[in-house]
């Protein structure tokens, strides 16, 4: 499928199940908007339209016309004055013109009649490439799950503003590539990135009317295509070779590449969108169609269309997709967006043994990557947390809204404050998956930035130009009565205190922890919780630092590095909370303040929001791959979310012992990090990690 070069020429071929002929035209490289000439393709088999075209190299600029039957109550909307973008297009040139007549149809007030006008001028184009690269000398991450710490970034945000990258390649994939990005994520700690949408996306008209842009990219044209806007290689097919060697770069330091991809729905909206692509390609066999007027489209996505993965054909596409990214591309992984519509099954249903889900746990190669589920999407039965099968783990949005919670104070969150920490075994267990099956988060793109969640109560999204009407209301669930900037260093102080305990308590989890970008130097948006079309410094990531911002970083920092060094935090089996046969510790122990063991009552105390977990490092259970059994240290964490000091006494220890502090958010220097009494002073919002000394010969034990 696709444009496919071997040397001497391409192969071109194109599928669709309704189409009577399919042309294939080409342009000018010296003039784009000038075709050349158009030839049709003959050769039709088994519903692929396909021709082999000498002298056709990497390069060349082509597109489809799709001819077939106007007939949108039967769910067909063929026009061939529609330009068309190859599906399977490696790379593509331009962008939506919308001054051109893009709409495949006029609309009265009785009927939809085909537009007759020619949409090339203002469509874009397919780019023949060559797939030959120098991957010599790479070595791909293959993090396991249970070590992985992902980071959530944008291409262009991540280095938009960076003073040590060339200014051509801010903002790009060789910006993310340049020593001095890649030294950041390395000097965090993280070891994989998940790339925000960077497959060829499309802005949507009202946006560009209102000076605005589609700068997350949600609104895919292209499956298999680079987007040309990271590009400092130009879009004739450069770049592709840029993200290859941007992911060759990423791999030499270690990270993992995992991208954000959109196969729920694609640019063309609703009916009353454009005709890019799938629509004049076969709008039958890609989108679901509302039986009851197949004319429109069930959307389970608000985004005007859903991808209709039940047909094979569909199926194909996204799959096929998927292998290039890793066989060709050398991604390691994947997180669907509003997964929850790719496994709709014929009766519009949400099914976990979809034939999408179960195909990925047949495939060779998709099945061996990394794979993250965004568990819901707006359709029926919409909302599928911990519903997904393996080998796919899953944003946990639970823990998110209970940590913030806790955090703020409000009661009775201990109980559900204990299954998020723990790894969420009420969502994940069932399935047969391991702890990481939980992407833990705080913050993502999609929502308040941290330092916003702790310095607004409502967002601020005027800049977006909707009214103030986009963006939720409901899914932040954590404020503290701030609103705003401010200077006053008091504030400031608790504000910072807030955003340290956030993160801590993510790291300090068990399952795959992933940090925003920026998250680490209290990067702002101004309170817009919807940044979505702020392709402007209020979304870019902020090089020049404060003392604040440079603490939070070295803070941040800590916190990864605590998780790596503790094998308790890194745990690939649930919790038994049971002694063990060849152990007469227990590998996880709850602590009421008092100093004894939280018994049933405790966890619904709506006054208490302290509480101690301690993990035994001897009562792992686990081994590593040539058998041994692993252990690690034991860290008493304490988490008090009272506006006021606790005091807290430690459980007993073996004789000899004694308690180190590991990791404190409260911001204070201890004089001496040994603790030697048998009560410790929590302080108000804070975090404290302890960490069990064992005398020499228990160690050697």
């Amino acid at each position: 499928m696709g444009a496919t070069f071997d040397g001497r020429g391409t192969n071109f071929a194109l599928y669709s199940e309704n189409a009577t002929a399919v042309w294939l035209s080409f342009f000018s490289p010296e003039d784009p908007s000038q075709e050349m000439v158009s030839l049709e393709l003959r050769d039709c088999t088994q519903r692929v339209f396909h021709g082999y075209v000498p002298e056709i190299a990497p390069g060349a600029l082509y597109g489809y016309r799709v001819h077939g039957p106007w007939a949108p109550e039967r769910g067909h909307r063929f026009n061939a004055n529609r330009l068309l973008v190859d599906p399977y297009a490696r790379a593509i040139f331009g962008k939506p013109d919308w001054s051109a007549p893009l709409v495949g149809h006029v609309t009265d007030h009785t009927s939809e009649r085909i537009h007759p006008g020619d949409s090339a001028p203002g469509a874009p184009r397919g780019v023949v490439v060559a797939d030959a690269f120098d991957w010599s000398g790479e070595i791909r991450p293959q993090i396991p799950w249970h070590q992985a710490i992902v980071y959530e970034l944008h291409v262009k945000g991540f280095t938009a503003l960076h003073p040590d990258i060339p200014p051509e390649d801010r903002g790009t994939f060789a910006g993310l590539a340049h020593p001095r990005a890649i030294a950041h994520l390395q000097e965090l700690g993280v070891t994989s990135v998940e790339l925000m949408p960077v497959q060829e996306s499309v802005s949507e008209g009202f946006l560009l009317d209102r000076g605005l842009t589609n700068y997350w990219g949600y609104s895919t044209l292209g499956f298999f295509a680079p987007d040309q806007r990271f590009s400092s290689s130009g879009g004739r097919g450069g770049q592709v070779e840029e993200f290859k060697r941007m992911v060759k770069a990423l791999h030499h330091a270690g990270i993992e590449v995992i991208l954000d991809v959109v196969y729920n729905h694609s640019c063309e909206g609703t009916q009353l969108g454009p005709t890019l692509s799938l629509r004049g390609i076969d709008n039958s066999t890609y989108y679901w169609l509302d039986e009851s007027d197949r004319s429109r489209y069930v959307d389970f996505t608000g985004c005007g269309n859903s991808m209709n993965l039940t047909n094979p054909q569909t199926l194909r596409l996204v799959n096929d997709s998927l292998r290039y990214w890793v066989n060709e591309m050398h991604v390691d992984g994947f997180r669907f967006d509003l997964a929850p519509t790719l496994a709709r099954n014929s009766k519009e249903e949400f099914d976990s043994r979809s034939a999408w889900l179960m195909s990925l746990q047949q495939d060779p190669v998709l099945s061996r990557v990394k794979l993250i589920a965004e568990p819901w999407d707006v359709g029926p039965h919409g909302y599928r947390l911990g519903g997904f099968p393996s080998p796919m783990a899953e944003w946990n949005d639970r823990f998110r809204s209970t940590v913030r919670r806790f955090w703020r104070g409000d009661g009775e969150q201990l109980p559900d404050l204990g299954y998020r920490l723990t790894g969420s075994s009420d969502f994940f267990k069932s399935s047969g998956r391991a702890p990481s099956a939980s992407v833990n988060f705080v913050t993502c793109h999609d929502g308040f930035t941290l330092n916003d969640l702790v310095s607004y109560q409502s967002k601020h999204n005027d800049a977006n130009r909707e009214g103030g009407h986009d963006g939720a209301d409901d899914n932040q669930s954590a404020n503290w009565g701030f609103e705003g900037e401010t200077e006053d260093a008091e504030i400031l102080n608790l504000r910072d205190r807030i955003a340290r305990n956030l993160l801590a308590t993510l790291f300090l989890s068990i399952g795959t922890p992933m940090l925003l970008m920026g998250d680490e130097f209290l990067r702002t948006q101004r309170g817009n919780n919807n940044a979505y079309c702020q392709d402007n410094e209020t979304s870019w990531m902020p090089w020049v630092h404060s003392k604040r911002s440079l603490a939070q970083f070295a803070f941040v920092r800590q916190c990864i590095a605590l998780r790596k060094s503790q094998a308790v935090l890194q745990r690939r089996h649930f919790f038994r909370g049971v002694a063990l046969a060849d152990s007469r510790s227990r590998d996880l122990v709850w602590f009421h303040p008092s100093g004894r063991e939280m018994v049933g009552q405790d966890w619904y105390d709506e006054k208490r929001n302290c509480l101690a977990m301690l993990l035994d490092g001897g009562a792992l259970s686990e081994r590593s791959p040539d058998g041994a059994p692993i252990s690690g240290d034991t860290l008493l964490i304490y988490l008090n979310a009272h506006d006021a000091a606790v005091e807290a006494i430690l459980p007993s220890k073996q004789v000899g012992s004694r308690w180190e502090l590991h990791l404190d958010s409260s911001g204070a220097s201890p004089s001496d990090r040994w603790i030697t009494a048998d009560a410790l002073t929590i302080p108000p919002r804070a975090i404290q990690v302890l960490r069990l000394d064992l005398p020499r010969e228990a160690q050697g034990a």
